[in-house]
């Protein structure tokens, strides 16, 4: 693992444009791609794609497109949640999502790493 990867997991600042970051946005940016233009597919293969995409999904989670994000697998999100259309997630640092959540049309949650001393 990179430094900037590494730097980026443990919550510090990080250089986005580091090689091995940009090959993960690039894996991202085919998911939500897939995920986003998968109207016609089943249920099952929407779902595939996202729980490839994000670092977890529960069950029932109904998630509709378009969606973006930087990574994906930073998103943990709880079952029996409801995303509507448009939303942005920027993943830099975690983002987690409890169950029975309801999360209305073009939300944006955007995290970066904290630098608070603890």
């Amino acid at each position: 693992m990179g430094e900037n990867k590494r730097r980026m997991l443990a919550g510090d600042w990080d250089i986005a444009d580091d090689l091995e970051l940009r090959a993960d946005t690039e894996w991202r940016i085919e998911l939500c791609e897939a995920y986003n233009t998968a109207a016609r597919a089943t249920p099952g293969e929407r779902r595939k794609i996202l729980a490839e995409l994000l670092g977890s999904v529960g069950a029932d989670v109904n998630f509709r497109a378009p969606f973006y994000c930087d990574y994906g697998s930073r998103i943990t999100i709880g079952s029996c949640t409801f995303i509507n259309f448009g939303a942005v997630f920027l993943d830099a640092a975690p983002i987690t999502i409890g169950a029975d959540v309801q999360i209305g049309p073009n939300v944006q949650l955007l995290t970066v790493p904290s630098q608070c001393a603890a």
